[in-house]
């Protein structure tokens, strides 16, 4: 047996949180005499104590294990930003203790690629600091929390880049376990209509949005996850689970009916079937398709949602884009009242078209005080021209970066499939940002950057390491 050593690295950690522990307990205890409602306060400052032993003795199971909790947050304010702040301090301090103890941090050219790109969204904030965005300097704050929101992406990238005792396979089949609590609370809110943690309950009906907040986002989740259940299909022996797994998801997906992401789902099926289309897996795709439109069609919500898409300049030539602005003030036509708004922010970035109003500000723009449900257009508005451009260039970047490592991989491997699957769900979710909010989905693209921090591994090694380990 390994005898303790008190230079060992986590022993000294283990030393320091506990005096740290020892030292809190004592403050605590204190000030909860003096004033009892600083009891709950002290209890968050206790469990995050915790939470920074856990991570410093188990770092590599802490990390998937906040990533699997991220899904369950969204719908209790102000959870995702306390997440957001913990894991930018968590990077910090991971980085700082390697570079302390001369390890190297993993690296690759994407991932600095996209620091740079983020960091240069970083202009917005720094011109409304200086009011120099159209909107005075009472933005800045509103600039900053979007940048942090970005700046999360690109740590979760990071971290899971880090990771090294988990093999591909592992890593993602444990962040299926993700879905495990908003499915739950989904199923509640269909057996108890309108318990929905937040407060569009009143105006969303029947939908169901689990806790991801709205039933939109709550989609893009589940789609996300659609993808990654069929890339498990195609590498695993026992398709049973997953296939069940499968139909679970379709069936929630058209529980929160959204239009949106039934272009989407049609859009990703479509594409995934092209490398290995067959009568079975044309069969297969037709069936879910059907199952997916057979129940949106067989509730009430649904048909109403589908009929209002007639009543737009989409499906009918009677109405043109004017008529529609018009009639988003009465008929309650959400697609009408998306063209209305989209109207709106146009003209406010006239006002300012080369370098918009700043980060986040699309629901300042316009008399809806509302989300652009746009994404080129919010683009457009909130960071004018020079943003815009640079939006296209980082969505074409991530296109780029996964065919460019799909024609490196072997036909058939399981991270060529994995690129196949991201790379539908991209080309999906280009389609879905003309009319809805996806760049504001923070816990999709949480899972989304962590695929790509998965893509990073060198999947042939961790093969080698595991055939090691069984030969030893």
């Amino acid at each position: 047996m390994e005898q303790f050593r008190f230079t060992d690295k986590n022993a000294i950690a283990l030393l320091l949180l506990s005096g740290l522990g020892v030292l809190v307990g004592i403050i605590a205890g204190i000030s909860i005499s003096a004033e009892p409602l600083l009891t709950a306060a002290w209890i968050f400052l206790v469990v995050a104590l915790f939470g920074a032993l856990y991570v410093a003795t188990n770092f590599e199971f802490a990390l998937l294990a906040l990533l699997v909790i991220r899904s369950a947050l969204d719908a209790f304010y102000p959870l995702p930003s306390l997440f957001a702040i913990g894991l930018e301090a968590l990077t910090i301090a991971y980085v700082s203790w390697q570079f302390l103890q001369r390890r190297p941090i993993k690296t690759d050219r994407f991932w600095w690629f996209f620091f740079g790109w983020v960091v240069f969204q970083g202009l917005w904030v720094v011109l409304a600091f200086l009011g120099g965005l159209g909107l005075g300097s009472s933005v800045f704050f509103t600039g900053v929390r979007e940048w942090l929101r970005m700046m999360t992406w690109v740590v979760v990238y990071l971290l899971v880049m880090q990771l090294k005792r988990f093999s591909p396979d592992r890593a993602i089949t444990l962040l299926f376990f993700s879905l495990v609590i908003p499915l739950m609370v989904a199923a509640l809110q269909l057996v108890v209509p309108g318990a929905l943690p937040s407060d569009l309950a009143p105006y969303l009906g029947t939908r169901v949005s689990g806790t991801l907040g709205h039933p939109a986002t709550f989609s893009t989740f589940l789609l996300f996850f659609i993808g990654l259940t069929w890339w498990k299909l195609g590498h695993t022996q026992h398709r049973l689970p997953w296939l069940t797994l499968l139909a679970v998801l379709g069936f929630f997906l058209v529980s929160a009916q959204s239009l949106t992401m039934l272009a989407m789902l049609l859009v990703m099926l479509a594409i995934l079937i092209i490398p290995r289309l067959s009568a079975v897996n044309l069969l297969g795709v037709l069936i879910f398709t059907a199952m997916v439109l057979g129940l949106l069609l067989s509730t009430e919500l649904g048909q109403e949602r589908i009929a209002s898409v007639l009543e737009t300049p989409l499906l009918n030539p009677d109405i043109n884009w004017s008529r529609s602005v018009l009639l988003s003030w009465r008929d309650g036509n959400s697609f009408n009242w998306r063209v209305a708004q989209w109207t709106f922010l146009l003209e406010a970035w006239r006002n300012s078209p080369l370098l918009g109003h700043g980060l986040n500000t699309s629901s300042f723009l316009t008399i809806w005080e509302n989300y652009a449900h746009n994404d080129y257009v919010r683009s457009l508005a909130e960071q004018g021209v020079v943003g815009f451009i640079s939006f296209l260039l980082f969505l074409a970047a991530q296109a780029i970066y996964l065919v460019k490592l799909m024609v490196s991989l072997p036909v058939g491997s399981r991270k060529r499939d994995l690129c196949f699957v991201l790379f539908a769900f991209l080309v999906a979710s280009l389609i879905g940002m003309a009319t809805d909010n996806l760049w504001s989905h923070t816990a999709l693209y949480s899972y989304w950057w962590a695929m790509f921090g998965v893509l990073s591994w060198d999947w042939q090694e961790t093969v080698r390491r595991k055939s090691k380990e069984v030969v030893g």
